[in-house]
């Protein structure tokens, strides 16, 4: 099934040639040309749009004021917004990260680049949306687990974990994509020495799949496995994750950063920070870091592990 679209923008032609462009890759593309008129038809139907590309100066409802409307809305957390604007300095671009976009776009934007920042966003709220829709499954029993430590290698194992710590957590909504993407992150770029640069390249040619699992089969990384602790005490679940590369320098990535807005990738630990955990705290050289979730007043694995 084709994915829909919403392009949000006062000016004509940039939407009509947005749409033209979009349809011939074979997209469903609908437009508005302003926020109030698109906040209208994301509200009535909440699930009709898999994305939407929204400029952001334009009269009644501006783009950051209907950014703040979707993210304030739990029914939109997962719906990925694209900024598309000629707004590009570095305050512009901090605050549409700051409220919830998901990537920003130059006007005119290249045929080829919408279609690599389009199928990345999908892609990633798809992946989102499947780990949201598999979590709490086991949360009742998990809430009496009060220490465990894991060990994996592998994307798939990533996934499987981040759903039981999701689960142990007992704020399993909140905490399973941030849980996701720090496990990730310590295959690919711990274990594996992908780097920035490599994964972005990658990701615009996509092969980023294909090599992550040659590294994976590789003798050099073979054998390189993730360490996981976790500890529920003190009314808290705090989880360690301890991978086997050189570390990294992981203060650039604790907040959005407007130097890398216009990447295919990046803003996983800063999202994780701010939305999944109380805390996250990069130990050393950066290939540990340490979670920590207050866990809900009352409940009977809070007592059990105190």
């Amino acid at each position: 099934m084709s994915a829909r679209l919403l392009v949000v923008d006062d000016d004509e032609f940039v939407r009509v040639l947005t749409q033209e462009i979009l349809g011939q890759c074979g997209y469903e593309v609908e437009t508005a040309e302003d926020g109030l008129v698109a906040w209208g038809r994301i509200d009535a139907e909440p699930a009709r749009y898999d994305l939407v590309l929204l400029d952001k100066q334009m009269p009644r409802l501006d783009g950051i004021s209907l950014l703040r409307k979707l993210r304030a809305d739990n029914r939109f957390t997962d719906l990925p917004v694209i900024m598309l604007t000629a707004d590009t300095s570095p305050e512009d671009v901090s605050q549409g990260l700051a409220e919830g976009a998901h990537y920003y776009l130059t006007k005119p934007s290249t045929e080829d680049m919408l279609q690599v920042v389009i199928k990345s966003a999908l892609a990633e709220s798809r992946q989102k949306r499947d780990l949201r829709a598999l979590v709490g499954r086991h949360a009742g029993t998990l809430a009496l687990l009060c220490r465990a430590e894991f060990a994996y290698r592998t994307l798939a194992e990533a996934r499987d974990l981040a759903l039981l710590l999701a689960d142990a957590s007992l704020d399993p909504a909140r905490t399973v994509v941030g849980y996701s993407e720090l496990l990730i992150n310590a295959v690919e770029h711990g274990n594996l020495g992908i780097s920035y640069a490599d994964k972005g390249r990658l990701l615009g040619e996509g092969r980023w799949a294909d090599e992550v699992e040659a590294r994976l089969r590789d003798p050099d990384y073979a054998g390189r496995q993730v360490r996981v602790i976790l500890d529920k005490s003190d009314g808290t679940s705090r989880v360690t994750i301890i991978d086997q590369g050189p570390g990294f320098d992981w203060a650039g990535y604790l907040e959005f950063s407007p130097d890398r807005v216009f990447d295919l990738h990046g803003r996983g630990i800063a999202m994780s920070r701010s939305m999944s955990f109380d805390s996250l705290e990069y130990l050393g050289s950066g290939n540990t870091v340490v979670t920590t979730v207050a866990l809900p007043a009352g409940n009977g694995g809070q007592s059990v592990c105190s």
